[in-house]
């Protein structure tokens, strides 16, 4: 297997291998290994915490490079029978915020960039390339919550204010600050074994209706009675897609940061979507893929939204796939 995964830096567990899977997604910021070996009787012991990398040859390539590095055992299953066996869990050291919480107070004016190398440096996790997105935030107060949360709410903030996509990426060099699609090799998708495409309702926008945020409730009592009635809230702009084809499928939306009547009308015009289109793709691996990278299928570009490499010779990988749009709505404005 032309794979190698080492432990503690010294131990080279080439020939135990069984099987690996990577896993990436843009629901997640951790990469993940799922590794299966067998144990020899004199075999090192490997317990959670252990550091432990993953390395290949790049897809295209014929040097050795990690893969997944710096990596840490998070658990550990054995299983006995005929040989043993060990199912390791292993991810890159995002984990620690992923899985940490605390608490944050962030004054206006900040980016996405500056917080993240604030999260970074209190948890210890070595930056790399950090771009700088730009777009000035709000303030911010975060309670007792995970630290990916607030990372994930301070890139959700940008995409919003007008920003670029972007999301945390571990890399063998530390933490980095991708965006969307920047990917220099864009690989098209040719080695095909199977393709299915989901078309659905489901998530489709076709009238928005942006809500007022200030405070223009009225009490009103009846003559007589001491009974209140409050009236209804007031509404900014209305955008109509597709309702004829589609049917009327409408969503109410209320955003502090939306005042005028003009901001209101391109917040619903943005809203508006049509038939949601996913696409499942399996074929010969491309190793170096990641969640957030753009490919080519059809002659069309797509943007991973999750993705398993099945490491072997040769590899195979599952890929979800969807558009530049569907990625903007479904994980950073959160409408799909």
């Amino acid at each position: 297997m032309s794979y190698e995964v080492v432990h503690l830096d010294k131990y080279y567990l080439r020939e135990l291998i069984e099987s690996i899977l990577l896993k990436d997604s843009l629901d997640q910021i951790s990469y993940t290994a799922s590794v299966k070996i067998t144990v020899p009787a004199s075999m090192q012991v490997i317990n959670p915490a252990d550091i432990i990398r993953v390395s290949g040859v790049p897809y295209g390539q014929n040097v050795w490079k990690p893969l997944l590095d710096p990596g840490v055992v998070w658990e550990v299953n054995s299983g006995t029978g005929d040989i043993k066996t060990l199912d390791l869990t292993i991810y890159d050291r995002t984990i620690y915020i992923a899985k940490s919480e605390d608490e944050y107070l962030f004054p206006a004016g900040q980016t996405a960039s500056q917080r993240l190398r604030k999260y970074a440096t209190d948890w210890g996790i070595k930056l790399s390339t950090i771009p700088d997105t730009k777009t000035k935030l709000k303030k911010a107060v975060y309670r007792s919550q995970a630290i990916y949360n607030m990372i994930t709410s301070d890139l959700q903030e940008t995409v919003k204010a007008g920003g670029d996509m972007y999301i945390p990426r571990m890399t063998t060099t530390g933490l980095e600050l991708f965006k969307v699609g920047s990917n220099s090799t864009v690989w098209v998708l040719e080695a095909t074994e199977s393709i299915s495409r989901r078309r659905t309702l489901e998530g489709t926008i076709t009238k928005v209706k942006v809500i007022g945020t200030e405070d223009r409730k009225k009490t009103v009592r009846t003559k007589g009675s001491g009974s209140k009635e409050e009236s209804p809230s007031p509404i900014l702009a209305i955008a109509t897609g597709e309702t004829e084809k589609y049917g009327t499928l409408q969503r109410m939306v209320q955003d502090e940061d939306v005042k005028t009547a003009a901001a209101g009308k391109k917040l619903a015009e943005s809203m508006l979507t049509g038939i949601q289109e996913t696409i499942s793709y399996t074929g010969l691996d491309i190793n170096t893929l990641r969640a957030g990278d753009s490919v080519k299928l059809n002659g069309v570009e797509q943007i991973v939204t999750s993705i398993t490499h099945m490491l072997g010779d040769p590899g195979h990988m599952n890929l979800d796939l969807a558009s530049v749009d569907y990625v903007k709505r479904r994980y950073f404005l959160k409408y799909g």
